[in-house]
């Protein structure tokens, strides 16, 4: 009887969680993350004929292209994309988005994938900058089952339009690549969240009895580019911060104050409704090189001629791993190198807990002596944050870094940076991969509850007792109503 959609994880079509494609007639732009660039030459009639990257075909290994053909009308400052798509003909205004375009892609004899793309007009002179979105699978007929039953997705779809499927929906690189400003960026944030609103509002108009979840990821996006602008000495406005945009986090949860008011009134007095989120955020001015950290402890080696900064390459691909006891990955968890884990592992399981102590003390209160401030408030280890079965998929160390910093970006791939720390000048600038208990997420409840240090794994609990369900002896946590 239930029924799914898939969010966070789903990839667009090209199997990235955001793969953008930008247009330009400026021979110098360069490839930014995650985008492919393609320069044009417009012919003397104003027309321009190129494509659309796709998926790998599976034999050439080439990505396929969906030809489109762009005309530009500098007059007008438009431009009109033909193609096999539907529609065939789509105008696109200056510093506009457009409609949704279906493309399909071949792979080879009989085999071919749909998509859904977006463009962004971002200029006409003096010379051309369109912005296509990562493609999106098509709901009606996904590249495979995005939603269960399979169909729901396109039901939904029917219902409600064409909506943005991939994980990450909103397009943060490319503002951070600087093929969208800050208010085009917002308006395909607003365009998100009033899809999400409208399933949200879809599903509940026909729900008589059950759960009914619907997650709203837009605050966690608009927070993180958009925390600049609460700070003006944040280092990411060293090239210029512009007016205009230090409320947009309030009234964004305004936005999402009107959605909990809309859910409310079709709320009885059975109905059991919950707001919560699972984390706050903070500024990220400042990041850690715990990679560079530990090599400089002498827990990380790396290959002969090979120094922390530009030489070494990212995903650990440069590390001497005879002579390693311990690496960082992700936004702040360390490994140590185990014997019977990783392939080349040097720590013998009775080193374990002695090296992790050590670890956790020196880098307990670590000092950033630039800014006069301590970059990492504590250590912890795996076992005193997870229980159960999964327990060992965890780093064997946690990193709860202080307010204003997280692990560099280096640090995040598998990379080593010079020196421990580097400024964030990045539009990402907001962030929560901090100590958890400096970004507490909201709970709201519309019946009495116990507020005092709820947790997540309260929830089902919580839940069950909502529909009167026992709760398993084996659950963690416990009921939250009271």
């Amino acid at each position: 009887r239930g029924r799914v959609l898939a969010g966070m994880g789903v990839p667009d079509l090209r199997g990235s969680l955001g793969l953008s494609t930008c247009y330009t007639e400026h021979d110098a732009t360069q490839t930014g993350e995650s985008e492919t660039v393609i320069r044009l030459h417009r012919s003397a009639s104003g027309s321009i004929a190129t494509y659309l990257p796709g998926p790998l075909q599976p034999k050439t290994k080439a990505a396929a292209e969906f030809p489109i053909t762009i005309d530009v009308d500098s007059a007008a400052g438009t431009v009109k994309i033909r193609s096999t798509g539907t529609p065939a003909q789509l105008e696109v205004g200056q510093r506009q988005w457009s409609d949704w375009l279906a493309v399909k892609f071949k792979l080879g004899l009989l085999q071919s994938v749909q998509g859904v793309v977006r463009f962004y007009l971002g200029a006409v002179t003096p010379a051309l900058q369109l912005y296509a979105s990562p493609i999106h699978f098509d709901p009606h007929a996904p590249m495979f089952p995005i939603s269960w039953p399979p169909e729901y997705s396109g039901d939904l779809a029917h219902r409600i339009g064409t909506y943005h499927t991939a994980g990450m929906a909103e397009d943060h690189g490319g503002l951070s690549n600087g093929r969208l400003d800050e208010e085009a960026f917002l308006t395909q944030c607003q365009d998100v969240y009033r899809e999400r609103e409208a399933m949200l509002l879809d599903e509940l108009s026909t729900l008589r009895e059950g759960l009914l979840f619907c997650l709203f990821d837009t605050p966690d996006r608009v927070q993180h580019m958009f925390w600049r602008f609460r700070e003006p000495d944040h280092p990411a406005n060293r090239a210029g911060c512009r007016n205009g945009f230090g409320a947009v986090i309030e009234d964004h949860y305004r936005q999402c104050d009107g959605t909990v008011g809309k859910v409310l009134a079709q709320a009885d007095d059975a109905t059991l409704v919950v707001v919560l989120s699972d984390h706050g955020f903070g500024s990220f001015r400042r990041g850690v090189h715990l990679n560079t950290w530990l090599h400089d402890q002498g827990l990380l080696a790396l290959r002969a001629g090979v120094w922390p900064g530009h030489d070494a390459r990212d995903l650990l691909r440069d590390v001497d791993w005879s002579r390693t006891r311990a690496y960082a990955l992700g936004l702040g968890g360390i490994y140590l190198n185990r014997q019977g884990r990783e392939a080349q592992g040097t720590v013998p399981d009775q080193d374990a807990e002695p090296l992790k102590a050590a670890i956790a003390a020196e880098l307990r209160g670590l000092p950033d002596q630039e800014c006069q401030a301590v970059a990492v408030r504590d250590v912890v280890t795996r076992e005193q944050v997870y229980h159960g079965p999964y327990t060992e998929a965890a780093p064997d160390l946690l990193v709860h870094f202080a307010p204003g910093y997280r692990a560099s970006w280096t640090t995040a791939l598998g990379g080593m940076g010079r020196g421990h720390f580097e400024d964030n000048t990045r539009k990402w600038a907001g962030d929560h991969i901090i100590d958890p208990a400096l970004v507490p997420g909201v709970l709201l409840m519309n019946r009495p509850h116990r507020n005092s240090r709820p947790r997540l794994l309260d929830l089902a609990p919580t839940l069950l007792d909502g529909f009167g369900v026992p709760q398993d002896p084996a659950m963690q946590g416990e009921t939250l109503l009271t």
